[in-house]
């Protein structure tokens, strides 16, 4: 496969609602951002970090972009996704902070934590509306698989 089939590939995935494909490109975007994740495995690094936000972030990981930053300090699940995380090392940052990965896709999906799981529990999403961002308006459809009950988080 050439690059350009590689290229043309990789497209076909980003036009998948909901779904960042963590790739190459990804993976590069996200060094720093994984690496402050990864950190979060070592009590000594949690607490530092828990005491310090801002200032662990300045001091051992100055390298990550203001926008990555911003997603770690804002808990945007998503952001970070989008911007090279990859949810196995954001699973040690969501357990410092005592989020489940149950937790952390529910706000990504903007269901919020209770509608995922009743989802999930209900035969999870279908795919229909949700193959391409054409489809429902480039939203992630929250409708149940088995029972087509709405799951989306209601304002």
């Amino acid at each position: 496969m050439d690059y350009k089939e590689i290229k043309a590939l990789k497209a076909k995935f980003e036009e998948v609602p909901g779904t960042y494909l963590f790739n190459a490109d990804r993976c590069r975007q996200g060094y720093w951002l994984n690496t402050f994740c990864s950190s979060m495995s070592k009590d000594e690094n949690r607490k530092a970090f828990l005491a310090d936000e801002a200032g662990y972030l300045d001091s051992r990981f100055p390298k990550l972009t203001n926008e990555q930053r911003r997603c770690v300090l804002d808990r945007d699940w998503l952001g970070m996704i989008k911007n090279g995380a990859n949810i196995y090392y954001m699973s040690k940052y969501g357990a410092t902070l005592g989020r489940s990965f149950q937790y952390m896709a529910g706000e990504m999906t903007g269901q919020g934590q209770d509608n995922y799981r009743a989802m999930m529990m209900d035969g999870g999403r279908t795919t229909k509306g949700n193959l391409h961002k054409k489809q429902n308006g480039g939203k992630v459809s929250c409708i149940s698989n088995k029972s087509g009950k709405d799951f989306s988080k209601k304002a």
